[in-house]
């Protein structure tokens, strides 16, 4: 069994509180008996990408930080594979970030969102540049963990490449406002993870910030598509246990037995597909 927790949590426009909350809810996962934890999309900052072209450079974080690197001793401390997202800056551009760290504090690496949307209230091509790596699957203490970053989700490829390359559990951090199709939302994620025979735990913020309000209901899915789990309007952790053996079981739904890979068109703009 795996008890997870999400971290559902409001932002303020000062770093530094956004640290000292963070490891706050580290501190509670502790007492919950949580193993692995999961950090909204930005637990940082404010969500800036409401407003297009701002100046934030102070929201800019490399993995050097200080700030970030007293976050990361604090997970270590705590013992938890801790999922964490931030506004990271890198030598090839800056990105929309999931540093992934396993119970002992080791950096397993870090997934960086995919597809980039730009819309009213998501001015994300503003700031973000598209990931250099594609998704990713961690082999953590506690189970194979991928991540898809917020706007990822609504493409079936990036659970189906996590799930594709041996995830259990794909957890997304994530920010969804209240105008948003929530319901819609949950949906698409329980269909996902019914296709694709995994867990899926879904980590929002919450609460106003500037010309939005951000919905909460971080939730959790169970392989079948079963929802395990949701949170309320407000700030929460959010915690639940999961039976990551239910994985293996329901991936031999023919789903998975029966794929014809090579008859599926990818990209019906490349001349050269077959």
């Amino acid at each position: 069994m795996l008890r997870v927790g999400l971290v559902q949590m409001a932002m303020t426009r000062k770093v530094d509180e956004n640290l000292a909350r963070s490891i706050g809810y580290l501190d509670q996962a502790v007492k919950h008996g949580v193993n692995l934890i999961c950090f909204p999309e930005l637990q940082f900052s404010p969500f800036f990408p409401q407003y297009p072209r701002k100046d934030i450079t102070p929201y800019l974080m490399p993995l050097s930080d200080p700030l970030f690197i007293r976050f990361r001793a604090a997970a270590a401390a705590a013992k938890l594979v801790t999922v964490a997202n931030l506004y990271l800056r890198a030598l090839n551009g800056n990105y929309d970030a999931s540093p992934v760290f396993d119970a002992d504090g080791t950096l397993l690496g870090i997934s960086k969102m995919v597809h980039i949307v730009q819309l009213p209230r998501f001015y994300e091509q503003d700031y973000y540049t598209p990931s250099d790596e594609g998704f990713k699957v961690y082999d953590t203490m506690v189970g194979k963990i991928g991540v898809v970053i917020c706007f990822d989700r609504h493409f079936p490829e990036s659970i189906r490449s996590c799930a594709l390359l041996g995830a259990e559990l794909i957890v997304i951090p994530t920010a969804v406002i209240n105008d948003e199709p929530v319901e819609t939302f949950i949906w698409e994620m329980r269909i996902a993870a019914m296709h694709n025979r995994i867990f899926i735990a879904m980590c929002n913020r919450t609460g106003p910030e500037g010309d939005v309000i951000f919905c909460g209901r971080s939730f959790i899915i169970g392989p079948e598509g079963d929802c395990l789990i949701e949170a309320g309007p407000g700030e929460e952790l959010l915690v639940a246990d999961i039976d990551l053996g239910r994985v293996a079981a329901a991936q031999q739904h023919p789903y998975f037995q029966l794929r014809r890979p090579e008859k599926y068109v990818y990209d019906i703009s490349d001349p050269n597909n077959d």
